[in-house]
């Protein structure tokens, strides 16, 4: 079954950082059998009071691959630069069969 990261950016803390991260995070997602399925700028709400300034949607073919991705060496130092570059949101949850 299908999993999903869900990430909403909250604030930027340092762009520059953030560019960083971003420009560098596509192969450790791709390494893990994911993709992005969904990444905006700000979202147009249809009902109730959730503004995100910024949503991403990670695919990952199983919660396994997501949690393995999650938990690499090689996201370990991203991750660390993504901490320092914005304060985000992310939950990890599994697709409907």
């Amino acid at each position: 079954m299908n999993a999903f990261v869900v990430a909403e950016r909250i604030r930027v803390l340092d762009s520059e950082k953030l560019q960083r991260y971003l420009d560098a995070v596509s192969p450790t997602i791709e390494h893990h059998g994911g993709c992005y399925d969904v990444v905006s700028g700000p979202a147009e709400v249809l009902e109730g009071d959730w503004r995100p300034q910024a949503l991403v949607i990670i695919e990952f073919p199983s919660r396994e691959q997501a949690i393995a991705w999650w938990n690499s060496s090689e996201y370990a130092s991203l991750k660390a630069l993504r901490r320092e570059a914005a304060v985000y949101n992310m939950v990890l949850v599994e697709g409907v069969e």
